[in-house]
């Protein structure tokens, strides 16, 4: 069996709903039994093979071609298997992942990897505002697994975060894990304004002091944790800036915060 490949025809007018495309929705389907789905475009409901040129067979293993940007919820819900999308997404790719593997050679829109609770998903460019943060209505954001950014993340990265990790290799912009719950986000380059806002527990890992920080971080100096050589070593291997960190340089500065919340998260800047 090969890959399932969906060939963008044409940009469509409006934005698509394509969280039906992914390999647990899809099981057990053939070409001809997808080429027949229908997607909302808009008001209108309009055929898989109207949008997209099929070719192979492996509803497993799914890969779009072309600029879906205008595409949302690419690997909404997914179990197992793989989705790659070759180019750009929309908005809310991996929303409520349970398992299996993303990657998005180009970027993405805001809440990618919103909800998600397993699996891993990479994106090679940059992703949008709330990546792995709660949707409106939501009380929490990613739940578990990996979200991997090679380039920038917009702001509100991991806002009411409750597990997992986000690895960013470029920058992020304001209000970085703001009211995160737990899990951890490091960010390789600069951070913008206030990270850790209303922050109540979790692990912020940065390379250097952020633009401006809250008057609720509470510098506690220098510390050696030891946790972070297994944390490191986990990484190891991975793309991006953190896949080569050396795992015994442990050494950072240690902020509480915020304690306009509980006070317990951390913001930790490496050495």
């Amino acid at each position: 069996m090969s890959a399932l490949v969906l060939t963008l025809r044409s940009a469509p007018a409006q934005r698509v709903d394509a969280g039906a495309l992914n390999p647990t929705a899809l099981a057990g389907m053939t070409p001809a039994d997808v080429a027949a789905l229908t997607l909302q475009v808009g008001k209108n409901v309009v055929r898989v093979d109207a949008l997209f040129d099929l070719s192979g067979d492996d509803p497993g293993d799914i890969v779009f071609r072309g600029d879906c940007s205008r595409f949302e919820r690419i690997g909404a819900g997914m179990k197992s298997g793989r989705v790659t999308v070759e180019g750009d997404a929309g908005g809310y790719v991996a929303q409520r992942m349970l398992g299996g593997e993303v990657i998005v050679t180009g970027s993405t829109g805001a809440f990618c990897a919103s909800g998600m609770k397993g699996g891993r998903v990479e994106v090679r460019g940059n992703v949008g505002d709330y990546a792995g943060g709660a949707v409106p209505g939501d009380m929490k954001g990613m739940a578990g697994g990996l979200l991997l950014v090679a380039g920038n993340a917009g702001e509100r990265l991991g806002d009411r975060m409750r597990r997992g990790q986000i690895l960013v290799s470029g920058n992020a912009g304001d209000y970085c894990a703001s009211r995160m719950i737990a899990g951890t986000i490091a960010v390789a380059g600069t951070v913008g304004a206030y990270p850790g806002y209303l922050m109540k527990r979790g692990t912020l890992i940065l390379n250097a002091l952020p633009v401006q920080m809250l008057p609720g971080m509470v510098d506690c100096g220098a510390h050696r944790l030891g946790f972070l050589s297994l944390l490191y070593a986990s990484w190891k291997g991975l793309p991006g800036a953190f896949g080569a960190l050396d795992a015994s340089a442990c050494t950072v500065r240690r902020f509480m915060g915020d304690m306009g919340a509980t006070g317990r998260g951390e913001m930790l800047i490496r050495g």
